[in-house]
């Protein structure tokens, strides 16, 4: 769920994007199965990825517009 919008201490409103999917998440908006998002990740075409202490894997919001945005082609 995205952050709520905040304000900062001047008070202009911005928006505090610190969405974080798992993989499940991640991979029913992709619309792609576990196994590709795992195949990218060894290939190093994934988003970019923060493993938890418990060993769980999230993805920010940020992290996943910047990647995405980076797959942009030249027509």
């Amino acid at each position: 769920m995205p952050v709520p919008i905040a304000s900062d201490e001047e008070g202009i409103i911005m928006s505090a994007r610190r969405e974080k999917l798992t993989v499940a998440e991640f991979c029913k908006e992709m619309n792609i199965s576990r196994s590709t998002f795992y195949e990218w990740r060894m290939k190093g075409r994934a988003p970019r990825c923060r493993k938890l202490p418990n060993g769980e894997i999230r993805i920010n919001r940020t992290d996943i517009d910047a990647w995405y945005d980076a797959l942009g082609e030249v027509a």
